[in-house]
């Protein structure tokens, strides 16, 4: 798929990348079902991909980036479909967006969303694990629901059930006041809006994701989150990726880039070691890209 790339490249250049990146994902073998009601407001809807009569599989809730204040649900078929593809369930909620709405809004729309997909999954095809997972504003999503209990619960969840939170490319540990672009999302700031200060000993595990070379979300964010979770005693395995951007890390899991890093190989192996142990089905491991430089990988548990 590597000698596609350039061709790609040009195209995006003319047509939306985001439709363009989910033509090159087949969806051979899976269900798709879009625009599924998780509440009563027109808004709250979701997309599901899976197998072909999953059952007994892990499932993903996935929330898509965007800075809080754009992305939609539609332009992630290529990483939920990718995700699919190695046996999984997965959820794709849309959520609300400055203007529309600030901290914490947009994360009551995605703690709805997971709790409905978590008291619903054995129906979804799941029953095998329940994970959270995200990119960039999405990753700060998933993590703050994983390691904040009250969330979850409000909406009739429970973080115990959750087997394993992964984050792509994260803000963790920022002051939204000095980050413009995102700072009329988070309108009062303090450190109730920061998942560093929500580390727990008994939070689910956590699979944190960056690349060397993001100017948008700096790896600093992972590496913190990283440390403060040991230091409190939970579990959190660190991949720094060399040469990979902001956009670059969500994008290696469509098949045309997923020679440039082991991302959705990373992300099925962690899922494979958390999935619930009486799952009678788990991920198929997806191939290292052979031309992929290793990650720089600290190891799961306290320091």
């Amino acid at each position: 798929m590597r000698k596609f790339a350039p061709l790609l490249l040009l195209s995006m250049a003319h047509c939306s990348p985001a439709a363009i990146l989910n033509a090159t994902v087949p969806t051979t073998g899976l269900s798709i079902t879009r625009d599924v009601a998780f509440g009563p407001r027109p808004d709250q809807r979701l997309d599901i991909y899976r197998p072909q009569g999953a059952a007994g599989l892990p499932l993903v809730v996935f929330f898509y980036g965007g800075g809080w204040h754009s992305g939609n649900r539609g332009m992630y078929l290529f990483a939920a479909a990718s995700l699919a593809r190695t046996g999984l369930v997965v959820v794709v909620p849309q959520y609300r967006l400055y203007p529309e709405v600030v901290f914490p809004d947009f994360l009551r729309d995605c703690a709805a969303a997971a709790a409905w997909a978590q008291t619903r999954q054995v129906s979804l095809g799941g029953g095998g694990g329940f994970f959270l997972m995200g990119h960039s504003a999405g990753a700060y999503n998933a993590v703050m629901l994983g390691l904040d209990p009250s969330w979850l619960r409000a909406s009739g969840g429970d973080t115990v059930e959750v087997n394993g939170v992964i984050g792509l490319a994260g803000p963790y540990d920022f002051i939204p006041a000095n980050t413009p672009d995102v700072a009329g999302s988070f309108p009062e700031g303090g450190p109730a809006t920061q998942p560093v200060n929500f580390v727990r000993a008994d939070a689910p595990p956590l699979l944190l994701l960056a690349g060397t070379d993001d100017t948008t979300v700096k790896p600093r964010n992972s590496v913190t989150l990283a440390a403060r979770a040991r230091a409190a005693g939970g579990q959190a395995e660190l991949k720094i990726i060399p040469g990979l951007g902001h956009v670059g890390l969500i994008t290696a899991m469509a098949p045309v880039f997923r020679w440039r890093a082991a991302v959705l190989h990373d992300v099925t192996i962690f899922i494979r070691a958390h999935a619930s142990t009486d799952s009678p089905s788990v991920p198929k491991p997806v191939p290292k890209p052979a031309a992929t430089s290793p990650s720089r990988v600290m190891p799961q548990g306290p320091d």
